[in-house]
């Protein structure tokens, strides 16, 4: 893959399809908050998961779970808050942070899902 949107978009359908084959009901893709953007978000079960991707090659450098960092945590947390908001609904369901991880070469990517990957 040529560009990092290109790559990020293909490993976000990955996931889509990897969670919605788990039973997960999809809520929304790529949604923007005034701080920032969450990738994908989808209700398991009456829990509502806010769920980051991370594409990674190789691990030689940073892990894909390595590279989400306090600061990109925050923004998510952030994010899923304006979300919980503009959506009275969701706002009395639990929630959690999911991150799925897709790696290797990309004919055959690995998938590795992590429930609860951290706390608000």
């Amino acid at each position: 893959m040529h560009n990092t949107y290109t790559r990020g978009q293909w490993a976000e359908n990955i996931a889509f399809d990897y969670l919605t084959k788990q039973g997960l009901k999809p809520l929304e893709r790529n949604f923007q908050g005034p701080g920032g953007e969450i990738d994908i978000i989808m209700e398991d079960k009456k829990v509502i998961a806010f769920v980051e991707v991370r594409y990674r090659a190789n691990d030689h450098f940073v892990s894909a779970l390595e590279s989400i960092d306090q600061q990109k945590c925050a923004r998510i947390i952030n994010t899923s808050q304006y979300y919980l908001q503009s959506n009275r609904l969701a706002f009395k369901q639990a929630c959690r942070f999911d991150v799925v991880i897709i790696s290797g070469p990309t004919d055959k990517p690995r998938v590795g899902w992590i429930k609860n990957a951290f706390q608000a």
